[in-house]
């Protein structure tokens, strides 16, 4: 009934976009900083907390990148800091995602008072730039994880919900949709099955780019001060930490730091190749 739902209609997009060059670079740098959080903790030679050398101690035998602001080891802390800000990200994108997704078909769908109720949402949500809202929710309930985490996917929510509403409002009328009503299936048969295809593509773009804009905020956090705590490993945490010795030791932050970038680089590379790739798919299709 939908455009979507034979198999070779949803299989050939998507192997057209893992052709695209620009979508493989970036599923290869961002994996690549992915299996690094993952595997880090497990390979580190010290324990992220442990004093192995001087402060601000230069790389030698056992330490490659040499020493911290207190003596931890810099690779030991490299190895291990991925996971926390890495977690945190992925949490905060999906959740915003899931969310953003069923209130943008729901709103989409239902029109009215609901649709106008959930924009109006929005448009509080957006007035609010994204770093002072999670400040300000940090500073006053605390820096619980799952508290930092749910507020950056407060800030990420407005713009998936309005991709997803878009979406439902452009193939709402069409012949697919009016005969799953006039067949009589339930609102929430419509929305998944029928609806929920045509999101899918650009939704998971959008969840590129939501990983970008997370690690960003959650590594500025870090380094404000309002993220993890230490002595928890954590590369915006280093970054911090590390500053007032960049010029006696500089690796404690320029190894976060090009971490970091490195994966929000991978993830908008992902983001805009697939964008291009499937963009191109369509004129095809069309043509």
């Amino acid at each position: 009934m939908s455009t979507t739902l034979t198999e070779s209609s949803r299989a050939t997009p998507w192997r057209a976009v893992l052709r695209d060059t620009q979508v493989r670079v970036g599923l290869v740098v961002t994996g690549a900083v992915l299996l690094l959080a993952v595997v880090g903790p497990w390979t580190a030679p010290h324990a992220p907390d442990a004093l192995t050398g001087p402060a601000y101690g230069d790389p030698g035998p056992g330490a490659p990148l040499g020493y911290d602001y207190l003596g931890h080891d810099v690779w030991s802390r490299v190895l291990a800091g991925g996971r926390s800000v890495l977690t945190m990200t992925i949490a905060a994108a999906g959740l915003a995602l899931l969310c953003g997704t069923a209130l943008g078909l729901l709103a989409g769908y239902a029109q009215g008072v609901i649709d106008r109720a959930v924009q109006w949402c929005c448009d509080v949500l957006l007035a609010f730039p994204n770093v002072v809202l999670v400040l300000l929710t940090v500073s006053m309930l605390g820096r619980d994880r799952w508290l930092i985490v749910l507020t950056v996917a407060l800030t990420l929510l407005p713009g998936t919900v309005r991709l997803a509403r878009a979406v439902t409002v452009g193939v709402l009328h069409q012949e697919f949709i009016e005969a799953a009503r006039m067949m009589g299936y339930p609102r929430r048969v419509v929305l998944v099955r029928e609806i929920l295809p045509n999101a899918t593509a650009p939704l998971l773009v959008h969840f590129g780019s939501m990983l970008t804009w997370a690690v960003e905020l959650l590594a500025g956090l870090a380094f404000l001060g309002y993220g993890v705590t230490a002595p928890t490993a954590d590369w915006g945490l280093m970054i911090n930490e590390n500053r007032s010795g960049l010029q006696l030791q500089p690796w404690g932050v320029l190894v976060p730091v090009l971490l970091i970038a490195v994966f929000a680089l991978g993830t908008n590379a992902l983001a805009q190749g697939a964008a291009r790739a499937g963009a191109r798919v369509e004129r095809e299709q069309s043509g």
